[in-house]
């Protein structure tokens, strides 16, 4: 069973909303799949992204903001009884599934340094610095990973034999300062961009590797098309575009 949203004010339910696609927004305008017809609501106040057995929440920069279990939140990890406030509403999360991760997956992005004009670049800028991981808007996340740390939590049991049954998948750099680095999708989630101007989640599943985007009002581009809200499948030699950085994604030999 999907987890689940159930929507109440007051202490009244109102309605239950079942996490069962990737991105579900929330906001006051009709075209959201949770709809909640209040003006202290923005059009588009935030988005809960699932993957797997996973979701995380998103607040979209809406005026008031949001919090989770009391706290102001941009970004949280979603945990099973976790209580989403927007405004006078509520939204409690419900998911008795076990997770294929840990919020500590989510708190680590791999920062994509865009291409800089010569006059404007540091005189000894140099490939280790542009590979730099910082944690993304309002996680706590220690900076400066090694590479493999990205890479470094095991996977469930049953997710890594699901997995085995794939190829390996790598992504390579095409231009800017890591032009060439490559990188294994060992984990499960890999979460790539830059906070604050577009990030994108990048999920194993065991029919096949997806991109979906999380954070900026511009999506990421696949061969140069817009992969929209949706989660978008990738294939053998895919170009994604990714805040400036232009990466082929490609099965191991």
């Amino acid at each position: 069973m999907p987890a689940k949203l159930i929507l109440s004010m007051d202490g009244a339910v109102i309605k239950e909303y079942a996490l069962d696609k990737e991105r579900i927004t929330i906001g006051r305008k009709p075209h959201n799949d949770i709809v909640i017809s209040n003006l202290a609501v923005s059009s588009e106040h935030a988005a809960v992204i699932t993957i797997l057995n996973d979701s995380f929440f998103e607040d979209m920069n809406s005026t008031n903001g949001s919090l989770v279990n009391g706290a102001p939140a941009m970004k949280h990890f979603l945990q099973n009884n976790d209580v989403i406030e927007i405004g006078k509403y509520k939204l409690k999360y419900l998911n008795d599934q076990p997770t294929q991760t840990t919020a500590a997956d989510f708190e680590k992005t791999m920062v994509l340094r865009a291409p800089v004009k010569p006059s404007a670049a540091p005189a000894a800028a140099s490939g280790e610095q542009a590979a730099k991981y910082e944690s993304t808007t309002q996680f706590n996340a220690t900076a400066n990973r090694a590479p493999a740390a990205l890479a470094a939590s095991a996977m469930p049991a049953a997710a890594a034999s699901a997995a085995a049954a794939m190829p390996v998948a790598m992504i390579q750099i095409l231009n800017g300062p890591n032009l060439g680095k490559e990188m294994e999708l060992s984990k499960n989630l890999t979460t790539l961009g830059k906070p604050g101007v577009q990030v994108a989640v990048l999920a194993r599943r065991p029919h096949g590797y997806f991109m979906t985007h999380v954070e900026g009002a511009n999506f990421p581009a696949i061969n140069g098309v817009s992969i929209g809200e949706q989660p978008h499948q990738l294939n053998d030699h895919d170009v994604i575009e990714l805040a400036g950085i232009k990466m082929e994604f490609y099965f191991k030999a």
